[in-house]
């Protein structure tokens, strides 16, 4: 234990908790303040506040008091949880409704905590994040009480002309087709979410989306945006490369939410907000699951009543780095939404079939669903075989299915030992090779393309299963397998980069990967992939990018590789969660390769993130 971690004025069963590891000093901090603002002396409510303090810190919106005890502790404090002077749930939850620190509390000049006992809900927020959550509610809600009009001809039309069964010829004559159900939701409903794992067709259907209204009403004004520059980035791509296909007349830029909400530089204020609303007809929003509880409330205040927004991004992948868990929230939340009828009237045929031969029909859970706007496409067709059973297995938090899958010798996923590491060091050294061969002729789009026949992945940033120690390992194997030490010291032919700030400017983004190619001229440039032709850049113009041998989990959300090998933390790290796992498998094409313990893989895959939220109670 470290000094920094400790707050010093922390005494008592505050003190207990930070040495534990359970609080860090800055909950300790923000809660004996708050304490002596508000002039609460309750040791109780000094340990639930900090850990609602800790709770928005670790991704939650709220404390839900009957889960207290659920906290995980970094292996390294050797401490059980279980074992702290916890204080009885119904003690807490009886001095917080009389302490001056809750809304409807004690008398007291301060009051940044706000109790929601509902049913079995008892649910502690700090106030500001209640009242985001309420405000997301009330304009859901409001957003869902009746549907536009639609010219129900012209939508049938439509359907049929972007969605022809031939287009798909290996999909069963008798089951759905998700993405015409998902393009009519989005038609017929001012507020639509589109989830779906990587290869599902998001953004295959996004476009028609857009096509659909585009003929509804000629002239739509749409806004494409994404919660980082990069995902921005590639929505705009995919987009632009179907619109011609399916007739999309508009010219679509995309960019991150903060730049479409007008972010004032300074402030957490915008130039978009409720009395100023965005100029857009339609919002698609990408990647949503990266959006933060904030974000989303200040984008539907933001938007026109008279607007549709159209959510897209998948549910089970890792969630936004701030606090909130809005699209997992909003695919479970129950529905609240005005009946449908167009909807049923326009694809009524594939409402009533199966998206798996071995259904009768849609489930009666997604069929409502429907009525709230919400669709899940299901069928993958970027990758299948074991890889897809491994991402099922490992959403759905079977362990015993996931060892299973990665013990049974299938040529598309391998389960090796951290000793065992030969296959692993001959792909990160023959895929060196092929990116450095094709960088030193100028051939960007050919170094580009080889760098995304294998990605080394990692859960943690830093320690022996972060992505900085086996950055360098890879760097040592590629240096023995040339007979050429790399030198960091400088850029050189076959170098992968990582742009780690955005830059609106040269248009490169947090996230982006690149690689150092020869000019033609004796000068090395940068590449990126930008459709398809890679974009170029100057060294010079490159103010933030770091050398990327390998890569977090997180950073790699929203890319495909051929092979991924995913590093595995050891037992007890905070990190490894079923959602991290998925979100890992399924970066892999062709083949996954996981680097860990069958221990390391059961925790991880009996764990899901736990965040707080009352925004999926309706």
């Amino acid at each position: 234990m470290t000094e920094a971690r400790v707050a010093q004025r922390g005494k008592g069963v505050l003190r207990e908790f930070n040495e534990a590891g359970v609080l860090e000093a800055a909950d300790v901090h923000v809660a004996l303040r708050l304490a002596a603002l508000g002039g609460e002396t309750r040791e109780p409510v000094h340990l639930a506040t900090a850990l609602a303090v800790r709770a928005v810190r670790s991704g939650s919106v709220c404390l839900d008091l009957r889960r207290i005890r659920e906290v995980t502790v970094d292996e390294k404090f050797e401490i059980d949880p279980a074992a702290l002077p916890w204080p009885d749930d119904a003690v807490v939850a009886e001095v917080l409704r009389s302490s001056p620190l809750v809304v409807g509390g004690g008398a007291g000049p301060l009051r940044p905590l706000r109790l929601v006992e509902s049913g079995d809900d008892q649910l502690l927020y700090l106030d500001r994040y209640y009242r985001q959550e309420q405000t997301v509610r009330r304009i859901l809600d409001e957003r869902a009480k009746g549907h536009p009009a639609v010219d129900e001809d012209l939508l049938r039309a439509g359907l049929g002309d972007l969605f022809r069964d031939d287009q798909d010829s290996s999909r069963p004559s008798d089951t759905p087709d998700r993405q015409r159900i998902a393009a009519a939701v989005a038609a017929t409903h001012w507020t639509s979410v589109i989830a779906g794992g990587p290869g599902t067709g998001k953004t295959h259907t996004v476009a028609r989306v857009l096509a659909l209204l585009e003929r509804q009403h000629p002239g739509l004004r749409i806004g494409l945006a994404a919660p980082t520059g990069k995902a921005a980035a590639r929505l705009q791509e995919s987009v632009r490369e179907q619109s011609v296909a399916v007739g999309l007349r508009a010219d679509l830029s995309a960019m991150t939410l903060h730049r479409m909400l007008g972010w004032r530089r300074g402030t957490t204020r915008f130039r978009f907000n409720e009395t100023n609303h965005l100029p857009y007809d339609v919002i698609v929003v990408d990647e949503t699951s990266m959006v933060s509880l904030t974000m989303m409330c200040r984008l539907l205040e933001a938007v026109r009543p008279e607007a549709r927004l159209v959510l897209v991004g998948d549910p089970d992948q890792l969630m936004s780095v701030a606090a909130g868990a809005v699209l997992a929230d909003l695919v479970a939340r129950p529905v609240s939404s005005a009946e449908n009828t167009v909807l049923a009237r326009v694809v009524g045929a594939d409402l009533s079939a199966s998206d798996d031969p071995a259904e009768a029909a849609l489930s009666a859970l997604e069929r409502d669903r429907l009525r709230g706007g919400v669709i899940r496409l299901s069928r993958g067709r970027r990758f299948g075989g074991a890889i897809a059973q491994l991402a099922v297995a490992v959403r759905d938090g079977d362990g015993d299915r996931t060892v299973e899958i990665l013990r049974s010798g299938a040529p598309d996923v391998s389960f090796v030992d951290i000793e065992d590491l030969d296959g692993l060091r001959v792909d990160v050294a023959s895929t060196s090779t092929e990116v450095t061969a094709a960088a030193l002729v100028g051939d960007a789009a050919g170094a580009l393309e080889a760098s995304e026949k294998h990605r080394l992945l990692c859960a943690h940033r830093e320690g022996p299963f972060g992505a900085s120690w086996w950055a360098r390992k890879a760097m040592t194997w590629i240096g023995e397998s040339t007979g050429h030490p790399l030198d960091l010291g400088r850029r050189y032919p076959g170098q992968p980069l990582m742009v780690t700030a955005n830059d609106h400017e040269t248009r490169i983004y947090n996230g982006d990967t690149g690689v150092v190619v020869a000019d033609g001229d004796g000068g090395l440039v940068a590449a990126f992939a930008r459709g398809e032709e890679p974009y170029l850049l100057h060294l010079s113009h490159l103010a933030s990018v770091q050398t990327v041998y390998a890569m977090t989990i997180h950073r790699s959300q929203g890319s495909q590789y051929d092979v991924v090998s995913v590093i595995l933390p050891g037992v007890g790290s905070q990190l490894l969660t079923k959602e991290l796992l998925y979100t890992a498998v399924t970066r892999a094409r062709t083949h996954v390769r996981i680097v860990g313990t069958e221990e390391a893989v059961r925790e991880g895959v009996g764990r899901g993130v736990l965040r707080a939220s009352g925004l999926r109670r309706g």
